[in-house]
Formats: structure tokens, C-alpha cells, sequence
């Protein structure tokens, strides 16, 4: 198929794209690169383009003759969709509209969305699965789950077949360590503690540590990139004879703050400062994902479950690109 990529030159979109075309799929990234980098699209076909530019998206949807839309260019920081919600409702669900508007013009149908475990908010039990509530706390996961719903209702009217894969936390580089993680504001934990590791910062901050667990920080589950890719081919081919696919994505088991710290100094073989800091509003002790439903309906499987495997992919690739792809 030909597949345009929306959010082709980002962590998680520029990963899909190598992988589409080992896969033997035509990719075709369209990103504006406002927090992209071109250089993660390597020889792929790219467009610079805008999710709001509904003339542009229908021009090159219909140019490019593509089959299938995968949706990565969503605006993904909790903290600043606190602060600017407006911004993230227009980027994140505004023009996700335009888009599945154009996709509606040109006659096209299949529709794979990043979605996110933030659509279930504060669970009630864990491991989560696709049966619980979806109560997001914060706008961000607001947006994710409101175009899910878009999603949904115009499935029903037939002109939509569509996937929302509802991600943990996304995490390593690509195995031939080509593809990595290079976010303009970083907060994801890894990559902020290999920075530490790399002397780029002068410390890592833990926010908590009285959780109920068993070293008293928060537990996360971290799935890598490529299996987190893996799914989304699995996903795409489905929807060939499937209208409407909800899936967890997370490797089905968490690891703890200090154990993520603890496995960055090991595999770097650096040391590095860790302050102790108070608790941030809104953070589970334990967030871990139940993907039993795409293990079962995808026949989708986990390469990477252990959190030191992942972690040395990540190490690969950013002890390689020290100031990311500005190298």
C-alpha cells in the first residue's frame, strides 16, 4: 500500500516509516517540522506540509495515489496541554478533522491513529485494559480520546475503517540504531536520564519517592519503538476486513523509576546525580498496560520485554548522536 505518514520525520513516525518500507509498502511522509527532523526521513518521499492545509492534504492524497493514512503529528506534552489547551485542541483534534475530511474527499479509508494510555485518566486497577473507563485528567489526553470518538462515529457511517492504538510509554531507537529519540523539550524519563548519563545535564530528578511500591517510585510500562511500529503494520492489514480496532500497546509489565535510573547507569557505565523531589499532581503509582487483546487479535508479539534490552538501544543511539540529528 501506499501509506502517508502524517508526523513522518518524529520519534515514533520516522521508526514506522522504515519500517513500512522493509515491510514492502510505499511510505510517504507529510510532516511540517515543527518538531521533526528531516534527517529521520532519510530517502523516503516527503512532503513539508500542514494537517490544517485541507487543499494541500487532498492535492497530495490524491497525487501521491494513497491507500491508507497512518496519524502521528499530535502535539504530546502534558504539561504544556495544561497550559495551552486551546493550541492542543486545534492541532490534536481540529486538524486531525481536516485531515480525516480530506481522506473522506479523496474516497480513502483506512486510518491508523496514535492514541494514548492518557485516555483512561487515573485507572481503578491495573494492568489496564481496553475495557476500562476512559477518564483522561488532563487535555492532552482530552484531545486523544476526542478523536477517537470522531473516529468512531464516522466509521459508523461507513467511510472510515480505523485503528486507535492506545500507546504506554514509547522508548529505544531502531535496532541498526539509525532512528532515534530527539524531542526539542524532553521529559520522557530514559532520554532525560541518558542525558544525565552523557554529562548533558547535571542531574535527574525523582518526583516521589513514598509511592506504594516496592522502592517507593512510580512504576511505568516501556515498550520499544520497533515493537510499537510492529503493531501498526499488524493493525494497517486488518483493517482490510475489519472496520474498527482498539488496542493497548505496552509491554505488559512496569518498571519502577529508580530501576529505569539504576539500568541507564549500568548499561552506560556512568554515574550520575538523582535528587529526591516532591510528587507531581496527577501521577499514578503504577501505570502498566493488559495487551493481551493485540497479542490475541493482531498476533502481535513483544521483541524487546526486558527494560535493559530496551534501554541499550536508546544508549546506541544517543551516546552516538550526542546533540541528536543536528549531527
Amino acid at each position: 500500500m501506499k501509506v502517508l505518514v502524517c508526523g513522518g520525520a518524529g520519534y515514533i513516525g520516522s521508526n514506522m516509516t522504515a519500517m513500512l518500507r522493509e515491510a514492502g509498502h510505499e511510505p510517504v511522509v507529510y510532516d511540517n517540522l515543527s518538531s521533526g527532523h528531516q534527517k529521520a526521513v532519510k530517502t523516503a518521499d516527503f512532503v513539508k506540509g500542514d494537517l490544517a492545509d485541507f487543499d494541500m492534504l487532498v492535492k497530495i492524497l490524491t497525487y501521491k495515489q494513497i491507500d491508507a493514512v497512518m496519524h502521528f503529528a499530535a502535539f504530546i506534552e502534558v504539561s504544556e496541554s495544561v497550559e495551552n489547551p486551546l493550541e492542543f485542541y486545534r492541532n490534536n483534534v481540529c486538524n486531525t478533522h481536516t485531515l480525516l475530511a480530506a481522506m473522506e474527499k479523496c474516497n480513502i479509508d483506512k486510518f491508523v491513529f496514535s492514541s494514548s494510555a492518557a485516555v483512561y485518566g487515573t485507572p481503578e486497577k491495573t494492568p489496564i485494559t481496553e475495557d476500562a473507563a476512559t477518564n483522561p485528567i488532563n487535555p492532552y489526553g482530552q484531545t486523544k480520546l476526542a478523536v477517537e470518538r470522531m473516529c468512531h462515529c464516522q466509521s459508523q457511517t461507513g467511510r472510515l475503517k480505523y485503528a486507535a492504538l492506545r500507546y504506554f510509554n514509547a522508548a529505544g531507537a531502531g535496532a541498526d540504531g539509525s532512528l532515534g529519540e530527539d524531542h526539542k523539550l524532553e521529559s520522557h524519563l530514559i532520554p532525560l536520564a541518558i542525558e544525565a548519563a552523557l554529562g548533558k545535564k547535571d542531574e535527574i530528578k525523582i518526583f516521589g519517592v513514598d509511592y506504594p511500591t516496592d522502592d517507593g517510585t512510580c512504576i511505568r510500562d516501556y515498550i520499544h519503538i520497533e515493537d510499537l511500529c510492529s503493531a501498526h503494520l499488524l493493525a494497517l492489514e486488518k483493517l482490510n476486513y475489519e472496520n474498527e480496532l482498539i488496542y493497548n500497546l505496552g509491554n505488559g509489565k512496569g518498571y519502577s523509576v529508580q530501576q529505569v535510573i539504576e539500568t541507564v547507569k549500568k548499561v552506560s557505565g556512568k554515574n550520575f546525580r538523582v535528587v529526591n523531589d516532591l510528587r507531581r499532581a496527577g501521577d499514578p503509582p503504577i501505570l502498566t498496560a493488559d495487551a493481551t487483546k493485540a497479542i490475541e487479535g493482531l498476533g502481535w508479539e513483544v521483541k524487546y520485554p526486558e527494560l535493559e534490552a530496551i534501554i541499550e538501544t536508546a544508549w546506541k543511539w544517543h551516546s552516538e548522536n550526542p546533540n541528536g540529528y543536528a549531527d
